[in-house]
């Protein structure tokens, strides 16, 4: 545990990703499965990168991407298929080299989930062998983020 708690009063700065649950991502009893839920907190945060003009993962070399290096959920009610949800995103923490990303997902029935992530900021060398490099956010990507910063 990282001992982060997500915070989400009235969502203040979060970005919203909405989506129905998928009868392939639900169980014999037609629950969204644990996995889809973390699932739809990942591609909230894809689409969160997306709307400042960066992406998670490039096939280019010389490109930044996010491994995630913590998860942590907590579940606290079901989604069934054909729901709708809401999947509130914000950072919670815009470090050097890393992001700590906070999610709610909002169901008919109330707070489905709450989550944390922590993605630190790579580039990927155009030598395979030589791996991921931890780097510094760049400064507009940065910039492009901190709206979405939760208040202190």
């Amino acid at each position: 545990m990282s001992g982060i708690d997500p915070v989400f009063p009235s969502h203040p700065n979060a970005f919203v990703h909405r989506r129905l649950v998928e009868f392939c991502e639900t169980d014999a009893a037609g629950i969204a499965h644990f996995s889809a839920l973390m699932q739809y907190m990942e591609q909230a945060e894809h689409a969160l990168l997306r709307s400042v003009g960066t992406t998670v993962f490039s096939l280019q070399a010389e490109t930044v991407t996010w491994p995630r290096v913590h998860v942590r959920a907590d579940f606290l009610s079901t989604a069934s298929f054909e729901d709708s949800l809401l999947i509130y995103v914000s950072i919670q923490k815009l470090g050097v080299t890393s992001i700590t990303y906070a999610f709610e997902v909002i169901g008919p029935r109330g707070t489905v989930a709450e989550g944390i992530s922590v993605s630190v900021c790579c580039v990927r060398s155009a030598d395979a062998s030589q791996g991921l490099r931890k780097i510094s956010i760049p400064g507009e990507l940065r910039d492009s983020l901190a709206r979405y910063l939760q208040p202190s």
